[in-house]
């Protein structure tokens, strides 16, 4: 059983900064591309960011392109998303999730295709 456990979230003016983590429990974190997704009021879920086994790729939504960044660290089994010049329409919940049938991170940004989800981290933003 995997447990994956978000945090980080909260209330920030645009333009701030925040940083999520995702703490996973599992011995085959270090296995598999992991992924963010959100999901605004009224909206349905959407792929923000994903990062290949060993953090060498990336894969971001056009929306957070250049202004966000997605990172992990195997050796503490978690995978972060830093945030940056935030805006009202990053407003949501933010999951994060594994991915274990994608090879590649640009293949990786279809919700069906990850296993195990978070419980989400509430991320507001004020303009």
């Amino acid at each position: 059983q995997v447990q994956l456990v978000e945090s980080g979230g909260g209330l920030v003016q645009a333009g701030g900064s925040l940083r999520l983590s995702c703490a996973a429990s599992g011995r085959t974190f270090s296995s598999y591309i992991m992924g963010w997704f959100r999901q605004a009021p009224g909206k349905e879920r959407e792929f923000v960011a994903s990062i290949s086994w060993s953090g060498g790729s990336t894969f971001y939504a056009n929306s957070v392109k250049g202004r966000f960044t997605i990172s992990r660290d195997n050796a503490k089994n978690t995978v972060y998303l830093q945030m940056n010049s935030l805006k009202p329409e990053d407003t949501a919940v933010y999951y994060c999730a594994r991915d274990p049938v994608s090879t590649r991170v640009d293949g990786s940004s279809r919700e069906e295709k990850y296993d195990y989800w978070g419980q989400g981290t509430q991320v507001t933003v004020s303009s």
